[in-house]
């Protein structure tokens, strides 16, 4: 089962349900916490003569980090704890955490100036970050900003507590000021703001523990949002042949876009995928041909710009009718007429289809023409798209990627690959994967195209269309993460992508498992 991920909100149920069904108590999760961050200071820092300062909020968080000074204290560690907040509010569980503390031996003071925090900071070797935990709503003010300013200039290793102090917890954003850290041990289940950038770049290396949660509290069916941990591909069968691995047509292309037809339908073919036709303007089909020979080239009627005309239409239905799926918009233009020609198109193509570049954005004129469709839809908007196609502004679905991704699916039926640092693939049913393959490299022109073959592959090679849209999405990052791993980031190219595939899948297919676990290595279980 892939591993959820979860808003605050649902983590506060989770934990509430813990008590209530589980017969756990808040002071032996808190202990549990505890223990885990501990174990992860020893393997990741060592314990026993390194000299640890633990930062402590008041709440939940910072008696989760007294519970690591005093693990650490009996470790061997030389331990100190500053309190930023007024002893006196420290009741309940922290209370007796705080008390606990104290009567094992640990140093426990409270900070009330910067001053403070930067001698002590200068003084240690490792920092806890037990200040603010995962319910921040506002911006970081006073001494807690000065103490993760004075954090992040120290120059210290850094071990943080459920999140980085200062990442909101549902959408990774930074409240004014964020540590940053080399790792963060999180509780239950990874929170998006673990996951979702900025937050994800602060957090450092992240671990999960699971802090006595039952599997079944943790895979509870009603969380919706989880990991991109997907299926494995069918076996290639030895008798298989051209038609056996998927025939796709991709309608695509327009003066001065030649690159975009060529990776889409190259891609098909690179990740596994058996026939590729490109349907073409006319007038390009010769030049795209020397670029892309592999494929079966469908010339079409153009318009005088150089653009697919409106007439094509049936001959494209025709087509349509005899292929396994069709993919539509890439490099297709802007050209009104074709706009016009796109949406004809699609409440009418017969198979599951794949709607990309300008075929989203003649669909966003008319996005009721998708629920006239009878079978599958995938759309692969980046968040500018997603915006026209929801007619919001683009801060709003910047700022809350998931929910578009859900609003969008639901409201059209279609399976949704929304692009980005984390891609996410949202299903009608209101199932949401995020993908953790991948890298800054991938943003440059033309890789958004080797994405849609990518996908196209996976269901000709047999997979169901939300799972195609899962492994493509995947085994898409992990190729872009080869490429980087071996030349770097910087300069990485569409064309590097689809020499990469064929590498890809066929490590997707023989590490499976391994290479899936962990949203692809995102995070680590403790």
């Amino acid at each position: 089962m892939p591993t959820k991920v979860v808003s605050v909100a649902e983590m506060r149920e989770l934990d509430r349900r813990a008590v209530a069904e589980l017969g756990l108590s808040v002071a032996l999760l808190m202990e549990h916490a505890g223990v885990a961050v501990y174990r992860a200071a020893r393997q990741q820092f060592g314990v026993r003569g390194r000299r640890y300062l633990v930062l402590c909020g008041v709440g939940h968080n910072g008696g989760d980090g007294l519970v690591v000074a005093r693990q650490l204290h009996a470790g061997g560690a030389a331990v100190r704890v500053l309190l930023l907040g007024d002893p006196a509010r420290y009741d309940g569980v922290a209370g007796e955490q705080l008390d606990r503390a104290r009567r094992s031996g640990v140093d426990v003071a409270t900070a009330t100036t910067a001053a403070e925090l930067t001698t002590a900071l200068a003084a240690c070797e490792v920092v806890v970050d037990a200040l603010l935990g995962t319910g921040l709503t506002r911006p970081v003010e006073g001494l807690f900003r000065a103490a993760i300013e004075a954090i992040n200039g120290a120059g210290r290793a850094v071990i943080a507590l459920d999140l980085p102090s200062g990442i909101d917890g549902d959408s990774g954003a930074i409240w004014g000021a964020a540590v940053r850290a080399n790792c963060t041990v999180t509780f239950g289940l990874p929170k998006r703001g673990n996951l979702l950038f900025p937050g994800a770049e602060r957090g450092g290396r992240l671990f999960v523990a699971p802090i006595s949660m039952s599997p079944a509290l943790l895979g509870d069916p009603t969380l919706r949002v989880a990991l991109n941990e997907p299926a494995p591909l069918p076996p290639r069968h030895a008798d298989g042949h051209k038609g056996s691995f998927g025939d796709v047509l991709f309608i695509a292309g327009a003066a001065g876009y030649y690159g975009a037809p060529c990776f889409a339908a190259l891609a098909l073919l690179r990740a596994g995928g058996g026939y590729a036709r490109l349907a073409t303007p006319r007038s390009l089909a010769p030049h795209l041909a020397a670029l892309a020979s592999e494929v079966v080239f469908v010339p079409q009627a153009e318009t005088a710009d150089g653009a697919l005309a409106e007439q094509a239409a049936e001959g494209l239905l025709a087509l349509a009718a005899r292929v396994d799926c069709v993919a539509l918009g890439n490099g297709l233009s802007l050209a009104a007429e074709t706009q016009r020609l796109v949406r004809r198109l699609v409440p009418a193509i017969p198979v599951p289809l794949l709607l990309d570049g300008d075929g989203l954005t003649a669909i966003a004129a008319a996005p009721e023409l998708l629920r006239q469709r009878r079978a599958p839809t995938v759309l692969t908007p980046h968040l500018g798209e997603m915006a026209r196609l929801l007619d919001q502004p683009l801060s709003v679905v910047a700022a809350d990627p998931i929910g578009s991704a859900e609003r969008a699916a639901a409201a059209w039926g279609a399976i949704v690959v929304l692009k980005g640092a984390r891609t996410l693939i949202a299903t009608p049913d209101g199932e949401v994967s995020l993908n953790c393959t991948g890298n800054s490299g991938l943003a440059t022109a033309g890789t958004g195209d080797v994405l849609v073959g990518t996908i196209a592959a996976m269901l000709g090679l047999g997979l169901p269309v939300p799972e195609a849209a899962r492994v493509g999405v995947f085994v898409h990052g992990l190729a872009g993460d080869r490429v980087a791993a071996e030349r770097g980031a910087d300069g990485l190219i569409a064309r590097d992508l689809l020499e990469a595939l064929p590498a890809a899948v066929r490590a997707y297919r023989a590490e499976h498992a391994a290479l899936t676990t962990g949203g692809g290595g995102v995070l680590e279980r403790l």
